[in-house]
């Protein structure tokens, strides 16, 4: 009877521990944490509980798939916070989980249920070295926020390319942008970092550090970044210029030859040339069928060369538009500003389904459209689904070692990613069967396209059910480096809900 009743009592405080928020089966002993928590926190930090309009703000997210399931909100006002926060909840064995703009999207955030959200949304700054080689961007800052603040000063660095999202979510995952060409990825930039590890310490690294390689592409496994010093760069060219072209679906193949040739250039594309394209439905200029947007974006000119641009004119399409600007005017173009749709968090679910290509296969990408086509006409509330195609210049990323970081897809050219978008119902449920089937029956046929064995997966597009090797590469080498890392840095996985290595 003793050893049962140590049993249970064992048991009652296991579960007691992990409870981040009132009991509801009226079996713990009452935890003011929000109490115990204040007390250890700096005095501008704040807590946000559920029935709060702030705490709906904070726990709100850009994809209702998979969402974590969140108890209480801190939000840090000073970088020590992050680590009183961490501390107190590795004492109670409370889990935690970190965002910043909360555009993560991947399905594993899914197993995050009931603890501690650190929003770092106050930890927001910019502030530009002396000698003006190098910024201190604070470990929530949105990519808007910087590329403002550094082109107040003549200065510039590679974000992602939404202004919505923060700097530091894309770049723990390498980070695509659109200065990659000249100077990498956003990762590439980083010169140290604040980072609170598991220990519930804020330690400050940098290349001296063993952790350094994989902060660098899979730095979600390893802690919460709370500031970073990176590169920055005067604005050499700060004119940009675009022309847009509209196709109709019998153009695949044409268009995407066309970019083959005209800007892959065997592998090597021009630096100062993105192809930006997709397909999508807009029934006001095809009402049966979906249509083929392309962006051609030039860099240091008022007008895209039209080496770039001539071969497309040529191909009859149905309209075509064009207008310069400077660097500023790129997220305006491409829709990706802080109030455009696809910034929102209307409580869509947004999936994506990402492979990396070398070029594109004509053959693959005529069967895509075709199921494209298809599956949305048949089902119509996946209707404002698109297939995404972003050819970034990659002569920075290449420049770097492939073994310099945990950036496994620095060899790759393009970036294909079909992103189902839809409104789940509990009256509709089989629409998401629906649509996960079509996205990974969409990056499957681009993958047997591309005639490559290994599938490489942008770690920060993942759907979530990508194999670790799809994410951090397929070397043998890479794996068992990440996961020695992870077993000395992180041994109890605390970090383990973006993408987990372990």
């Amino acid at each position: 009877m003793e050893l049962a009743t140590a049993v249970l009592a064992w048991g009652v405080s296991s579960i007691c521990r992990n409870l981040a928020s009132n009991d509801s089966w009226g079996i713990c002993p009452q935890r003011d944490i929000s109490a115990e928590l204040r007390g250890t926190l700096s005095a501008k930090a704040q807590i946000f509980l559920p029935g709060s309009t702030e705490f709906s703000q904070a726990t709100n997210r850009w994809s209702a798939l998979s969402a974590p399931s969140i108890n209480i909100v801190v939000v840090p006002s000073v970088e020590s916070d992050v680590a009183e926060t961490v501390k107190y909840a590795n004492a109670h064995e409370i889990p935690y989980l970190t965002v910043s703009s909360g555009h993560g999207s991947i399905t594993t955030l899914g197993s995050f249920q009931g603890g501690i959200e650190i929003w770092l949304n106050r930890l927001s700054s910019v502030e530009i070295a002396a000698d003006g080689s190098t910024a201190t961007i604070g470990g929530g800052t949105l990519s808007k926020t910087v590329t403002d603040s550094l082109w107040a000063q003549g200065k510039q660095t590679v974000t992602g390319i939404c202004e919505c999202v923060g700097v530091l979510g894309p770049g723990l995952g390498g980070g695509h942008g659109f200065l990659q060409g000249r100077y990498g990825l956003v990762s590439d930039q980083f010169v140290s970092m604040n980072i609170v590890l598991a220990d519930g310490k804020l330690h400050t690294i940098d290349e001296k550090s063993d952790l350094w390689w994989a902060v660098q592409g899979a730095g979600h496994n390893f802690g919460i970044v709370t500031s970073v010093t990176s590169k920055i760069y005067d604005i050499q060219y700060p004119d940009w210029a675009y022309e847009s072209f509209i196709f109709k679906g019998d153009q695949v193949e044409n268009v995407y030859d066309s970019i083959n040739k005209y800007h892959l250039n065997n592998g090597s594309p021009p630096v100062d040339i993105m192809s930006y394209s997709m397909f999508l439905n807009i029934p006001d200029i095809d009402p049966d069928k979906p249509i083929i947007r392309l962006f051609v974006l030039q860099e240091g000119v008022k007008a895209v060369d039209s080496a770039y641009t001539a071969p497309f004119h040529n191909l009859g399409p149905i309209s075509t538009t064009a207008s310069s600007g400077s660097y500023r005017d790129l997220n305006g173009w491409l829709g990706g500003t802080l109030t455009s749709p696809p910034c929102q968090k209307i409580g869509l679910v947004n999936s994506h389904f990402p492979v990396e290509l070398q070029s594109y296969d004509l053959s693959a990408q005529k069967k895509v459209y075709d199921l494209f086509a298809s599956t949305t006409h048949q089902t119509p509330a996946l209707n404002g689904s698109t297939i995404l195609f972003e050819g970034y210049p990659v002569e920075g990323v290449k420049a770097v070692p492939s073994d310099q970081t945990a950036v496994p897809y620095r060899a790759s050219n393009l970036l294909a990613s079909p992103f189902i978008i839809y409104a789940p119902s509990p009256a509709t449920p089989e629409i998401g069967e629906i649509a996960t089937d079509l996205g990974r029956r969409m990056r499957q046929i681009l993958h047997d396209g591309s005639g490559q064995t290994e599938q490489l997966a942008y770690v920060n597009y993942a759907f979530g059910d990508e194999t670790l090797e799809s994410w951090y590469g397929h070397d043998t080498w890479r794996q068992d480096r990440l996961k020695a890392l992870k077993k000395k840095y992180d041994p109890l996985g605390k970090f383990s809900y973006y993408a987990p290595i372990a």
